[in-house]
């Protein structure tokens, strides 16, 4: 398909685009609930003439629009799930050219943009005649969905799998390499008491404390960008109660894998030194995102060239960019797969409950997925 041709569908598509936007953006789906989103992405591709629909156990919906013997499957998804545990409609404004809505570009106009692209690609066979391609609206990207929903997708067809486009960000950003992470929960308990008549017991705030000193105070390897992060802690009762429980999530995040495991020993060697007598420490992996070889798999760059020639010829975009990042992707890069992430909005907010996108870049998202489908 020619630039102009994508770029003219996309606009002949825009008040219908919009229209699904805002029904698709008020369904909720907290990672791991995304029943509503599925049915209501299901129900929508079958409308469209999809005949090979299904709802997975991970809640995946696969809409197979094209199966030739022998073709590598090229696998295009978007995530149905958002940061937002909600499970009433989520609410959604417009204004000043803006659709204002928790979770709107990530992902939810971008799977938009990927359902109106397979509806396009199903009423044209002669563009799909010889291909395998397998469209995927996934679950549990966000968070501590630990990426099950496309690690269930890897599980059934992935020795099939021949490449994979996510859409999963902004227009001109090209996902070219995978940030792997690692999560822990780090849980530190003790006797407890009460504040004046138990003082000098062992607090579990306290111990808590001292292993987060000492983690931030880590030497961070620098052969490849590595991060690490306390986001959450907990713990204790009342201001006059010895903690007897306290604890904190822990993300380790970069591109190497070696980066990562030099600072995954340090970690296991602080949670696991002695502490005072009654204090007990322990340490639950519950999330782990792998990363891809940095050099890329054969035929990444031929990918890589095509989202950036999308973006700039279908898309217009003047700014295009590789970054790595942690998405989808992650799972094929770390297969040996060829994958990128490329995204069809702008907008700002990701993770707030402010998200908004421009709807006038919707049509620019579409021409750039109509480009790497077709």
């Amino acid at each position: 398909m020619s630039p102009d041709d994508a770029r003219t569908i996309a606009r002949e598509t825009s008040d219908e685009q919009v229209e699904l936007l805002r029904s698709l953006a008020q369904i909720p789906a907290p990672s791991g609930r995304e029943e509503q989103r599925a049915v209501f992405v299901a129900s929508w591709l079958r409308d469209a003439g999809a005949t090979r629909v299904e709802v997975d156990a991970a809640k995946n919906v696969l809409c197979w629009v094209s199966e030739a013997t022998g073709a590598g499957v090229e696998v295009f998804s978007a995530h149905t799930d958002v940061v937002f545990d909600d499970l009433d409609p989520l609410p959604l404004r417009e204004e000043g050219g803006r659709l204002y809505a928790p979770g709107v570009g990530d992902d939810t106009a971008n799977l938009v943009n990927v359902m109106l692209a397979t509806r396009w690609l199903l009423a044209h066979p002669e563009v799909t005649a010889g291909r395998s391609i397998l469209v995927v609206a996934n679950s549990c990207e966000e968070g501590l969905g630990n990426l099950r929903g496309t690690r269930a997708v890897y599980e059934r067809y992935g020795e099939r799998i021949a490449s994979h486009v996510v859409f999963d960000t902004t227009l001109g950003k090209v996902v070219n390499q995978a940030v792997g992470s690692v999560r822990w929960r780090v849980s530190v308990d003790g006797p407890g008491g009460h504040s004046f008549a138990n003082f000098g017991r062992p607090n579990a705030i306290v111990a808590l404390a001292r292993i987060i000193c000492e983690l931030d105070a880590l030497e961070l390897p620098t052969e490849a960008t590595t991060t690490h992060n306390v986001g959450v802690i907990e713990g204790g009762t009342t201001v006059n109660s010895i903690a007897a429980h306290a604890e904190m999530l822990y993300d380790l995040r970069s591109i190497s894998a070696d980066c990562m495991g030099a600072v995954r020993e340090k970690f296991e060697r602080i949670v696991s030194a002695p502490q005072p007598e009654g204090i007990t420490v322990t340490a639950e992996v519950i999330g782990e995102r792998p990363t891809g070889d940095v050099e890329g798999p054969t035929g990444q760059d031929a990918l890589v060239r095509r989202a950036c020639a999308a973006y700039r010829e279908a898309g217009r975009c003047a700014d295009v960019y590789l970054a790595p990042s942690s998405t989808d992707a992650n799972i094929p890069l770390s297969r040996g797969i060829p994958a990128v992430c490329v995204g069809t909005l702008r907008g700002q907010g990701a993770h707030t409950r402010g998200e908004w996108i421009e709807l006038g870049s919707l049509t620019d998202g579409l021409a750039v997925a109509l480009a790497m489908m077709s």
